[in-house]
């Protein structure tokens, strides 16, 4: 049996007012992932790990069944090694984001969405202007970017951008657990300060300016981390020989490098509620014809619920629905060998909070063959009805990959 997972990155939510006390799920137009649930079995994830940030690194690493207290090392190897870069003993990588500075305050975590191209230019200055021996920038795509600090101590306190929209950036500003980690938080603490006064009057941000946009005025590292000893899934799962990885977030792709899976990038994908579902339900197709595992995820969920625009996230969970889900449904429920489908978020994002919460998921699996349990909708409050209950730690992907 091959497995395909389909995950809609922060795709669960609160009840909310508007949709009369509805989740997002349970309002939203979504008859396959409704009859997934109708003809599968459906249950709750524990995808945050007692004492871990309710990041999308934790909560992808937990969904793939790693044992997070044993392998965590932060998002910045994660996304080190999606776009190449191999650190070596010592070095420290961190997410880099570009961020947009507005009255001393984080306007947004994204910069306005910037594009790749502005944004290779800004990293490619700042590189000139602040890299040496110790300190090197990393282009990544759009506002999510590398930094890699030599001999850097990891024991840092750092607030996640998008955790902390329209508060003073100030207060915010990297803090060290210890005392030896000191030198490390002053050195960060002056490259964010130093950016901004190299960034405010690039040509890239002028222009941005000129035409209505948020200017990317600041850099704002997080998550620190060494390289990560993680397993490839296939030393776990013999069954699964050959996977792959598809997404538009270097954080999923550096996770897809550890754990053995081949990257596919996806001619259109973006990341946001315009990414190329087709082409990525292409991509996964044609992948699960030579391979026996494929991890699909889809980010635009996420970046509207951060962005606190209930429409904009119902949009992009009726298009995982109808874009994604049917077509692969549709197109894998005949096929002489069997696939076993599952979907879910890897955490919530919801629009009231605009960042991350720890809640339980929601999850369905459908395989040909499974005794359906009694839910008959994907949503966050039929599935505490499923036949799997609430499962935790590597129970998912146990239950998963056992599919017969």
């Amino acid at each position: 049996m091959k497995h395909i997972i389909i995950l809609g990155d922060g795709m669960a939510d609160w009840a909310v007012p508007s949709l009369n006390g509805k989740t997002l799920l349970q309002h939203a137009h979504t008859p396959y992932m409704d009859e997934l649930a109708r003809l599968g079995r459906s249950g709750r994830l524990m995808t945050v790990a007692d004492g871990f940030h309710p990041g999308s690194e934790v909560a992808n690493m937990s969904v793939l069944g790693y044992n997070l207290p044993k392998v965590y090392e932060g998002r910045g190897p994660l996304e080190a090694a999606s776009i190449g870069v191999d650190l070596q003993p010592g070095e420290m990588a961190m997410r880099c984001n570009i961020i947009c500075i507005e009255d001393e305050k984080i306007k947004n975590h994204s910069a306005g969405h910037i594009s790749t191209e502005e944004a290779d230019e800004l990293v490619k200055y700042l590189q000139e202007h602040l890299g040496n021996d110790k300190v090197r920038f990393h282009t990544g795509v759009q506002y999510r970017h590398l930094l890699v600090v030599k001999d850097g101590n990891k024991n840092l306190d750092c607030t996640p951008p998008h955790d902390v929209p329209l508060k003073p950036f100030a207060p915010l500003m990297i803090k060290p657990l210890n005392e030896e980690a000191t030198e490390t938080a002053d050195l960060l603490n002056d490259l964010i300060l130093k950016s901004q006064e190299l960034l405010k009057d690039h040509p890239v941000n002028l222009k941005r300016i000129a035409e209505g946009k948020d200017p990317a005025n600041s850099i704002w590292p997080w998550s620190p981390g060494y390289r990560p000893q993680m397993d490839p899934l296939s030393k776990t799962y013999p069954q699964l020989k050959k996977g792959a990885v598809i997404s538009a977030v270097d954080l999923i792709m550096g996770i897809g490098f550890y754990a053995g899976l081949r990257r596919i990038d996806v001619e259109g994908a973006t990341g946001l509620y315009n990414t190329n579902y087709e082409n990525k339900v292409t991509a996964a197709l044609e992948a699960l014809k030579t391979d026996d595992f494929v991890y699909l995820h889809i980010e635009a969920s996420d970046e509207a619920g951060h962005e606190g625009d209930v429409d904009l996230k119902l949009q992009t969970i009726e298009n995982l629905d109808k874009r994604a889900v049917g077509p692969i449904y549709e197109a894998v429920k005949n096929w002489d060998e069997p696939v076993a489908i599952a979907v879910l978020p890897d955490h919530p994002t919801p629009c009231e909070l605009r960042t991350h919460t720890a809640e339980p998921v929601p999850f369905v699996i459908w395989y040909p063959g499974i005794t359906p349990d009694e839910v008959t909708a994907y949503d966050e409050v039929s599935a505490c009805k499923g036949g799997y209950g609430l499962l935790k730690e590597d129970e998912f992907m146990n239950e998963f990959m056992n599919c017969k």
